[in-house]
């Protein structure tokens, strides 16, 4: 027997619950991990609120871990028993002692990157690969606006940025934050809470605004991404911390200056384990030279048993940088 998280209802962190479970042996093509560090990802919220609809209930949680092989299917190959690995974008269940994955999901971990620093980063790091490498080129000299840059996501793009010698302007919600994002990388800040984006996005640029723009926020930041745009920008808008962007008039688009909006997902840039293979390399080169720091305060990393806290902490937009569930702590 081990030990996850599941619900089995829609709602907020009060469904989940903690459980005990018999791991079924690894299928054709799975392995079998042994999870010492768990991912927490604000989609994880999207799935147990009903945001992101799940097949079926009750239902696992979380997509990323990294851990230690401790089984192997049929079928199963560059992966055996005994190996360091991470993964994301796997079935539900991560949030547990023990979560079969299939093996085109699976990363082997370097030696130099900790268990907490790959479940830490790996999803989020993934992420920001396609983001900045993918779904546009970011170029050196090159300036854009980052919503929520002392996130995760947000702190790991503006180290990324700064290596490729871009300016990444970072959209925060505190002066804590605004510090932090701005040791992490970012080139500039905005207080969201003090200062206008627009207006600043403005002045920060002589009056030009930038020609990209990356949104996790959603709802309530769509108007402003795009009044940050100068003609033909792109906006990437990539998750709905505040709730999905609807009614959208596309008429928009014209009438501020003949804009470009996409809606990518990592499912669809990393979709072979080749793939995965060159995000993942790049990845970790970058965490392993220095040019990308992944620490997790003590503060956010709560025992498995306590996902609920976990959740609670998160939408609180009181966390910075990652956030961990650690099996048997």
């Amino acid at each position: 027997m081990a030990k996850r998280i599941q619900f089995s209802a829609i709602g907020g962190p009060e469904v989940l619950q903690y459980v005990s479970f018999q791991p079924p042996a690894p299928a054709a093509g799975e392995v079998q991990v042994e999870n010492r560090a768990i991912g927490i990802n604000y989609i994880d919220t999207y799935m147990r609120s009903g945001l992101y609809p799940t097949a079926s209930l009750p239902s696992g949680l979380g997509t990323e871990a990294a851990g230690i092989v401790s089984k192997i299917g049929s079928a199963v190959t560059g992966i055996k028993v005994g190996d360091r690995v991470v993964y994301a974008q796997s079935a539900l269940g991560a949030y547990s002692e023990i979560h079969n994955v299939p093996q085109e999901k699976i990363a082997l971990l370097p030696d130099a990157i900790s268990f907490e620093q790959a479940a830490a980063s790996f999803l989020k790091g993934l992420t920001v690969y396609y983001l900045l490498r993918l779904t546009h080129t970011v170029k050196a000299g090159e300036t854009f606006l980052f919503h929520a840059a002392a996130g995760g996501v947000g702190l790991i793009a503006c180290q990324w940025a700064k290596a490729l010698g871009a300016k990444l302007i970072g959209t925060v919600g505190s002066d804590e934050k605004a510090e932090r994002a701005k040791q992490a990388g970012a080139w500039a800040t905005i207080n969201y809470q003090k200062e206008d984006i627009v207006a600043r996005v403005k002045e920060l640029t002589a009056g030009e605004k930038v020609g990209l723009v990356y949104d996790s926020v959603g709802k309530d930041t769509f108007e402003r991404s795009l009044d940050s745009l100068k003609p033909r920008g792109l906006l990437v808008s990539f998750g709905n911390a505040s709730g999905p962007v609807e009614g959208v008039n596309l008429g928009i688009l014209t009438q501020k200056g003949s804009l470009y909006v996409t809606r990518p997902s990592l499912n669809a840039y990393i979709t072979t384990r080749e793939e995965l293979k060159t995000a993942s390399d790049e990845l970790f080169s970058m965490i392993a030279s220095g040019a990308i720091k992944v620490d997790v305060s003590e503060a956010q990393k709560f025992p498995l048993s306590e996902a609920r806290r976990a959740h609670e902490t998160l939408e609180s937009r009181s966390t910075q940088g990652s956030s961990l569930l650690i099996p048997g702590k």
